[in-house]
């Protein structure tokens, strides 16, 4: 049985003190150290057989209020005649002075109460206190003397019958004024818990932990009594050949050589009380049950899984038990934001943003317990766009068809179900086609006078239908996109209007559609977004002129884009607060025909986009993007109706700008409250595609061909993927 995976040390700790030590390496306390938690300030008492009192181990973090706890009787101080008290103090709280061992809370206050019972303490084997006599009356009187004088925490490596009344009264006291207590399994390798730990265990009412003893692999010591019929409350730690003996003050070594190890529960007990001290440090507001049960929910699992009645909650893991638990929320907020979720998925033109972005904030987990975290490590980036896909992996069949007063055209999926054929033969879809084909767009221009022009479409953008009534040629390549009608988003349409009026020699139209923007990923918690795609409302509003100037076709206008709950395409978690935003789109667009069949053209669309104020979304979160295209086509070069084209092109790409967050940036336990500050996240991406094309279409076998070579460099605005170039063909013929 494995115990928990060791992490990586940072290199003050990662000493020879600290290799010699076996419980810290083993249940990864360096975590905790490295996060600058070391027990300081907290007081650990040790109720057992006395302590060496000038061991350097020690000095100066010894409380004044250490007592023998029959001083009035016996005369005889804190030092015991044996090392069990001292040997436990040492897995505890050793010092961290490069000699000896370091332990697990090693800057941690000792209350060293000596309990044993004058007279009975006649061996010197350090390995055990079982020679040394513990009255339950002696042992209440510590343990009452311990919660008076400011312990956190209480040690107890004793064991033996069932505690009496007055023991498990001053237990639930202790309990009942926030201390937790920290008692040996016992060493008689027994199914069922040692009475006298069982006994505490019930009495604690939530606020004791039984320690277990495993050896260095985390299989349970063969001496240790197991969780038994009492697995809810126990908890396993090294135990088992602990290093090491000390003799005044120094480590011991035998005149062969040799150091001396020991073992008992007696030592894993230390352990856990030194990881109590080292969580009390960090989160002074929490209360010892609730220590309790993050170091038991913590727990790495041991045995059979789930709680068992050998490992009963798993081993000792540090590291776990300082890691959030349970919902998180912003600090000061009350909104669940999961940090194993997704809190932020950003759109096509913000690229790889994410990947770059720092967003460093305050969470509070279930205990209250304030975290920093970098909230930019659970932001998603958008997919890159997969033109090459959208352009021939999938089936088509377009009807189009009009006059000079009217023009219908439309695109129905024929894909068919699996295994079927499609059936498309007409326009207007009887029952038996409805399974086999959806229309997948459609559009129709009507010229109501000789100088006005409507059209409506559905699942198609304005843009589109715009460039139709303002009868620009829009040269057709597979993979690079034109720069009008970008938005940088995942964009779906539901319905476009148009409207364009000839006044003199400029044409004036005036457009509006409305979809939904789709986010990369959703943004809610796992268990709600399995297969689902984030829909946020998006209407556009545009204006634009259009003039002829011979052999110059142009092209200005503005469009106004409102977005409900998205920035640019961007979906950002609740507890952020994101209203939509609002983006101003310049448009500018020519051709020239400077030849026969020649002709040169150009787009380039600016936006300025600027979130709304709500929530954390403060102040100045605005952005700046850009899309060009720029392309050389000529017609009839093998055939009268084919058509040669080379377009360079950059998509839709933030160029500057972010968002700025109200966040907490700090949190005060003594009010409970934290403090504000702005986070600026710059959502402007690192890569910058540029895209180049080749492409030919026209007549071919009876049917439709087209043929693309294509140069996507930094695809989707990604700087690390590898550019993607290839060649693209398709063919197409009625039946």
């Amino acid at each position: 049985m494995p115990s928990p995976t060791p992490l990586p040390v940072a290199p003050q700790y990662n000493t020879v003190e600290f290799r010699r030590s076996d419980g810290p390496l083993q249940h990864n306390a360096a975590y905790a150290w490295n996060l600058g938690w070391n027990g300081q300030g907290v007081t650990i008492a040790i109720v057992d057989t006395g302590i060496d009192v000038d061991s350097p181990e020690f000095a100066g973090r010894i409380s004044s209020k250490s007592r023998d706890i029959f001083d009035g009787n016996s005369g005889r101080g804190l030092n015991a005649s044996d090392d069990h008290g001292t040997n436990v103090a040492m897995v505890a709280a050793a010092a961290r002075d490069n000699t000896g061992v370091l332990g697990m809370a090693w800057d941690a206050g000792i209350l060293a109460i000596r309990a044993d019972s004058v007279g009975t303490c006649k061996s010197d084997n350090p390995d055990s206190a079982d020679d040394c006599g513990f009255d339950d009356i002696a042992i209440a009187d510590s343990v009452d003397y311990a919660t008076d004088n400011g312990a956190r925490v209480i040690n107890l490596s004793l064991g033996g019958g069932a505690p009496n009344s007055s023991l498990k009264d001053a237990i639930s006291r202790a309990v009942a004024a926030g201390v937790v207590i920290v008692v040996a399994a016992g060493n008689d390798g027994s199914t069922q818990l040692d009475p006298f730990a069982a006994g505490l265990d019930l009495a604690g009412n939530g606020g004791v932990i039984v320690a277990g003893s495993v050896d260095e692999n985390g299989v349970i010591s063969d001496f240790s009594d197991r969780a038994g019929s009492q697995p809810t409350h126990y908890l396993a730690a090294r135990g088992e050949t602990i290093c090491c003996t000390y003799r005044d003050g120094t480590l011991y070594v035998d005149p062969d050589g040799y150091i001396y190890l020991f073992s008992g529960t007696s030592f894993s007990a230390p352990q856990i009380s030194g990881a109590v001290a080292l969580l009390a440090q960090a989160f002074p507001s929490l209360t010892g049950k609730e220590i309790v049960d993050i170091l038991l929910r913590s727990a790495f699992d041991a045995g059979v899984t789930g709680t068992d009645d050998i490992y009963g909650r798993g081993i000792l893991d540090i590291a776990r038990a300082f890691q959030p638990i349970g919902t998180t929320s912003l600090a000061g907020g009350t909104t669940p934001i999961a940090l194993g979720d997704t809190t932020g998925a950003t759109s096509p033109a913000m690229g790889d943003a994410a990947a770059a972005a720092s967003l460093q904030s305050v969470v509070l987990d279930e205990y209250r317990r304030a975290f920093g975290v970098d909230l930019a490590g659970t932001l998603s980036a958008a997919r890159p766009r997969e033109p090459l896909y959208g352009a021939v992996g999938v089936q088509r069949h377009s009807v189009s068809g009009g006059n000079e007063q009217m023009s219908v055209a439309f695109s129905i999926d024929a894909r068919g179900e699996v295994g079927e054929a499609p059936r498309i033969r007409q326009l207007r879809l009887v029952s038996d086609d409805a399974d086999t084909a959806r229309v997948l767009a459609g559009r129709v221009a009507l010229k109501i006078s000789p100088k006005t022009q409507v059209g409506f479409a559905f699942s198609q953008g304005r843009d589109g239908l715009v460039a139709h009534l303002q009868g620009q040629e829009r040269p057709a390549f597979l993979i690079a996109g034109d720069a009008a009608g970008d938005s940088g988003l995942y964009q779906s349409v539901d319905t476009a209007l148009a409207l364009r009026q000839q006044i003199g020699r400029w044409g004036l139209t005036v457009s509006a559609d409305r979809g939904d923007a789709l986010s990369a990923s959703y943004v809610r918690l796992a268990s709600e977004q399995r297969g689902q795609r984030y829909r946020g409302k998006v209407h556009d509003f545009g204006v634009s002129l259009d003039r002829r100037f011979g052999a110059l076709d142009t092209a200005f206008g503005l469009t106004w884009m409102r977005e409900d709950e998205t920035l640019l395409g961007a979906k950002f978690h609740d507890a952020f607060g994101l209203s939509g935003a609002e983006t101003l789109f310049f448009d500018a667009a020519a051709g020239w025909s400077f030849g026969e069949n020649w002709r040169l053209g150009g787009a380039l669309r600016q936006g300025w986009t600027r979130a709304r104020v709500s929530g954390a979304i403060a102040g100045g979160s605005k952005l700046v993007s850009r899309a060009w295209s720029l392309d050389l086509t000529r017609a009839g070069v093998f055939a009268s109706r084919d058509r040669l084209g080379l377009r360079f092109s950059q998509p839709m790409r933030v160029e500057s700008g972010g968002l700025n967050l109200t966040l907490p940036v700090d949190y005060s336990y003594a009010t409970l409250s934290p403090t504000y500050g702005i986070r600026s996240l710059s959502l402007s991406p690192q890569g910058r595609e540029l895209t180049g094309e080749l492409a030919w279409s026209g007549p071919f076998l009876r049917g439709h061909g087209s043929a693309s070579l294509f140069y996507r460099r930094q695809p989707g605005h990604y700087v690390s993927l590898p550019d993607d170039k290839g060649v693209a063909l398709s063919w197409s013929t009625d039946f």
